[in-house]
């Protein structure tokens, strides 16, 4: 069955350009391989999600996607000064090292805002929070998910689940 628009459980090919208000590129697929997610899975930001609901291939969108569509507000209650001791084993830590920290909401990613003597800034905000973005995107292929990736919410390479 041929899928003409994208839909919930269509597998979309993009190629992209994400920018901040400054125009500083954050990420692209220019040069690289295009990205690929199951529509409808939340596998991307839901703002940019949204946008892309009913474009067909060949289509090219200009979007803005606020922070509360994207990966939210900057929550200044997600950082806490916590012991240096708690980085055991590891000689230098500086401002941007990410470590996995286990907190009541399971295992999460932490980014370093700060070092000074005993104690270390850590935020568990996503690098892009609070930030508005600006996507370029390209619809390159759109096509119909497989069953296996329908049940496993993510869309499979070559070969099946990677």
């Amino acid at each position: 069955m041929s899928i003409e628009h994208i839909q919930p459980n269509t597998v979309v090919t993009i190629h992209y350009v994400l920018t901040n208000d400054a125009g500083d590129i954050l990420d692209s697929s220019q040069g690289d391989e295009p990205l690929q997610y199951l529509h409808g899975a939340d596998n991307i930001i839901p703002g940019l999600e949204a946008e892309l609901a009913g474009k067909r291939v060949g289509d090219h969108i200009s979007a803005v996607i606020e922070p509360e569509n994207a990966y939210g507000p900057y929550q200044e209650s997600l950082t806490q000064w916590v012991p240096r001791d708690l980085f055991q084993g590891i000689d230098t830590i500086e401002p941007g090292m990410q470590f996995q920290a286990q907190t009541d909401a399971g295992v999460q990613v932490v980014t370093v805002a700060d070092v000074r003597d005993n104690e270390v800034r850590v935020d568990g905000n996503h690098p892009l929070a609070g930030q508005r973005l600006h996507f370029e995107v390209d619809v390159v292929a759109i096509r119909e998910a497989t069953a296996d990736e329908l049940s496993h919410g993510h869309v499979h390479g070559e070969g099946g689940c990677a």
